[in-house]
């Protein structure tokens, strides 16, 4: 796929709306897509093109093929596979036309095996990851898959995390096979779908006001596209032609990943390719159980409270009680407070993720992250409460500001667990900044970013300043693409001294950055920290709170942290985010 300029990528997608642009082949010797209209089809399963596949020289059975693998080879089957799926991101970072998937980077791209196991995954987002495999569960369970079938989803109910990260799940059958062998799953933020307020990310009491709710469906079956759903789709968003081209290049990446896949099936093997799964997984779950194993014993309790939940609601108490049991670690979130009016209710799958992510921050870098991992975590809620809310909660926050938050209180009950090896308290919060509005011409434009802030400071070194922490790992939105783009002005961006908390290891200071409008926008904001600054560690200093403004003139007006407004032509948005804590006495 190419990928227009910027400055006429509008224009490239006019027609996105009522005929996709055609999905380029894959590459020789995998082939699974041709175009947008038709999937390559052999005996009723995914084709792969070039040599036939082959069972391992020499080896007759699966224990064989065990003995014949060594650590070396399965540590470098580890990386193919998740170069694989890097490149695939690639591949719809250079499709997308949204800054927000572009830009900031913000999808993900998992390979899940033929029991619905993670097994591979790209150095992407934290929260999507983790909550990645509840999709293809949600998929398996309302579908018949066949192959050429790709599904798409996005109801947190279902396996989706909040409206706008649209995943796809794309099922790879080998040539004979009545079931796929794999499940190709990207997720990717979309800067809007629809909703009471532009980018989708507003104060709302139900999730109908935060978008459009996809349950699982298929978006092409047997390779054809489902236009009833393409046109509905691009009905009930803003800047139908951006978000039906961000679709196009989230295909564009299973294509590519599926066409490594069949690569790397042709040439070590079917029954080689499932046994270095295996071990991959064993290998995983050993090394995390021993990390669990070296945990102090007992029940280590944590709570945190978020501000509000935009309604008046709040403080909203988070409690966690952490314990071993079997080998496994136990996260009993049940004494958390009673689901939010407002959306920062965060569903099963997010809340897996903040602890797996937490708990995989225990152990040793070169573990990869796996289906290994997530067999060793047990997590227990509360039907109805913060960290398991009720079909129709509002959830838009749960994912970037409550996941935040359950990472603070995971790292503070392991604490205790693990002494000395957990950091403080980050900036807490995405700061998730969005705003949208029409151009003179008529056409509708959304933006949606967060803005990072402080890191939480360790034991060996202070906090970083001014980044990404946790449960998302996006970049900043570049100042030329935002003044490109829309009708805004960056006045400033800069790091805002003295916001880390204090302590032997200074937590990292948060960010400052001012917006201008040139034009009428309606802003919505969904921050956190803006009443309590990041805890310190070990004796260390908390981090400054952020705060929301709005500058009309000589007029600067302090705002709730969760807000939508409008921002008139010559006014500012001024965001400052918190900083992290501090670690041990200063």
């Amino acid at each position: 796929m190419v990928v227009p300029a910027a400055a006429t990528a509008t224009a490239a997608v006019a027609a996105a709306a009522t005929e996709p642009a055609p999905i380029p082949a894959a590459a020789p010797g995998a082939a699974v897509v041709t175009d947008g209209r038709a999937f390559l089809r052999e005996r009723a399963a995914v084709r792969f093109s070039g040599r036939p596949l082959r069972r391992s020289r020499g080896v007759g059975d699966i224990r064989a093929v065990a003995r014949s693998i060594d650590p070396v080879r399965l540590e470098v089957f580890h990386h193919l596979l998740s170069a694989f799926c890097e490149e695939a991101g690639v591949r719809l970072q250079r499709s997308a036309v949204s800054p927000n998937i572009r830009e900031r980077a913000d999808f993900s791209v998992a390979v899940f095996d033929r029991h619905a196991r993670l097994i591979a995954q790209a150095a992407h987002i934290p929260v999507h990851l983790g909550s990645a495999g509840d999709a293809v569960a949600a998929v398996r369970a309302e579908l018949d898959l066949q192959p050429g079938d790709i599904a798409i989803l996005n109801d947190p109910y279902a396996g989706g995390t909040h409206l706008p990260d649209v995943t796809m799940v794309c099922p790879v059958f080998l040539p004979g096979a009545r079931t796929a062998e794999w499940y190709l799953v990207d997720r990717a933020h979309h800067a809007d779908i629809g909703g009471a307020t532009p980018g989708s990310m507003g104060v709302a009491s139900d999730l109908y006001a935060e978008g459009l709710v996809i349950p699982p469906v298929l978006l092409r079956r047997g390779g054809r596209l489902q236009r009833d759903l393409w046109r509905l789709f691009a009905r009930n968003v803003r800047g139908a032609d951006e978000r039906l081209v961000d679709l196009q290049a989230q295909e564009a990446s299973l294509v590519q990943l599926a066409a490594r896949l069949g690569g790397f099936v042709r040439e070590h093997g079917l029954r080689t390719v499932r046994t270095m799964q295996e071990q991959l997984l064993d290998y995983t779950e050993r090394a995390a159980r021993a990390v669990i194993r070296g945990l102090a014993p007992g029940r280590h309790r944590a709570h945190d409270v978020l501000d509000d939940d935009g309604f008046g609601g709040g403080p909203l108490r988070l409690d966690l009680v952490f314990h071993k049991r079997a080998g496994r670690a136990v996260f009993d979130w049940r004494g958390t407070c009673d689901q939010a009016r407002g959306g920062v209710n965060a569903n099963r799958s997010i809340v897996m993720a903040a602890c797996v992510y937490a708990l995989r921050c225990l152990c040793p870098d070169r573990l990869p992250t796996n289906d290994g991992l997530f067999r060793l975590v047990e997590l227990q809620t509360r039907h109805g409460s913060l960290v398991d809310p009720r079909s129709p909660a509002p959830v838009a926050g749960g994912n970037v500001e409550t996941s935040q938050r359950l990472v603070d209180v995971v790292f503070a009950a392991l604490a205790k667990a693990a002494p000395g090896r957990t950091p403080a308290a980050s900036a807490g919060t995405m700061s998730n900044l969005s705003f949208g509005g029409v151009r003179q011409d008529g056409r509708e434009f959304t933006s949606y970013e967060t803005i990072p802030g402080g890191a939480g400071a360790t034991a060996e070194r202070a906090g970083q300043a001014a980044i990404q922490t946790h449960m998302t790992n996006t970049r900043n939105t570049p100042i030329e693409e935002i003044e490109h783009r829309f009708p805004v002005r960056v006045v400033s961006l800069s790091v805002r001294r003295g916001s880390g908390g204090r302590g032997a290891r200074h937590g990292g200071d948060g960010m400052v950055k001012v917006l201008e409008a040139r034009a009428p926008l309606r802003v919505s904001f969904l921050g956190e920290r803006h009443r309590q600054g990041p805890p310190g560690l070990d004796g260390g200093a908390a981090g400054a709170t952020g705060a929301l403004w709005r500058v009309r003139g000589q007029r600067r007006e302090r705002l709730a942290a969760k807000a939508s407004f409008p921002l008139a032509a010559g006014e500012q948005v001024v965001v400052e985010t918190p900083g992290g804590g501090g670690h041990g006495r200063g």
